[in-house]
């Protein structure tokens, strides 16, 4: 048993393996209640299962593919109208290095779905709540990728969108006492490598984290109020460097006619 008092519930989507199970272990013995969502049933019961005996904790499941309209509907009504709703881990995703000239068309609007789609309504679906409460926090996976399109522009692309997106939110959030915090995991060891196609063994090993490290690190920015949590980025400053030169390359980009070069 924890000996937490309750903090809510924790909602975590992608919760029945890797990066999402590692989460809800960790929030399960912080003090949560959760629901868990995932596509796959009988691992999701068997983790909450576990949980429950671990930490004495409410633990409900949500089976649901969030690339399925009923599903993600059916998993918004469900968290929306839960006010015991504290925190929305936004974990599920999907990935692989495929190129849009010759991606299969429905296998990457699949991604977009979850990647973007899902996030984007599940977020919606608590934030309004989590506001009038004043308390609670939403996390965001995103991913190193989103500053580099090496790996293919489909999936950067999504979570570019997943790192802008939560900025915003953050701005608009930014007189509550709602927190927003978007996690970029680098090279990470779960089964998202296998799913999507890669070989995580091929990846050069002193760069890959484990999951149970990675979550560790989200939670303790999280704790800390980090707006954006880089767990593999040893100089913050390096990204305080990013941040505000993007800041100032942006506020360069406005004027009142074309720049020179672009004269007839």
């Amino acid at each position: 048993m924890s000996g937490q008092s309750n903090k809510g519930t924790a909602v975590v989507t992608g919760a029945s393996a890797g990066i999402g199970a590692v989460y809800a272990d960790r929030l399960a013995g912080q003090g949560y209640d959760l629901v868990l969502v995932a596509r796959r049933a009988d691992r999701l019961e068997d983790l909450a299962e576990k949980l429950r005996n671990a930490y004495d904790r409410k633990v409900s499941v949500i089976s649901a593919d969030l690339a399925n309209d009923n599903d993600l509907r059916r998993v918004e009504q469900a968290i929306s109208a839960d006010d015991s709703v504290t925190l929305l881990v936004n974990n599920a995703g999907l990935g692989g290095a495929q190129v849009v000239a010759t991606a299969d068309a429905d296998v990457a609007e699949r991604m977009i779905k979850v990647n973007v789609v899902a996030l984007t309504r599940l977020t919606r679906a608590v934030l309004p709540g989590l506001i009038a409460r004043n308390r609670g926090a939403i996390v965001n996976i995103a991913s190193v990728l989103a500053y580099d399109t090496s790996f293919g522009g489909i999936y950067s692309g999504t979570k570019a969108y997943v790192v802008n997106f939560t900025e915003a939110l953050q701005r608009e959030v930014a007189d509550t006492q709602v927190k927003v915090q978007v996690v970029l995991p680098g090279a990470t060891r779960t089964d998202f490598w296998e799913i999507a196609g890669s070989d995580i063994d091929s990846v050069p090993q002193e760069i890959v984290m484990s999951a149970d490290n990675l979550v560790d690190a989200a939670l303790v920015g999280l704790a800390r109020g980090e707006a954006v949590t880089v767990p593999g980025l040893a100089d913050p400053a390096k990204l305080d460097t990013f941040l505000g030169a993007r800041q100032v390359f942006f506020g360069s980009l406005h004027a009142n006619k074309p720049a020179a070069r672009y004269a007839a």
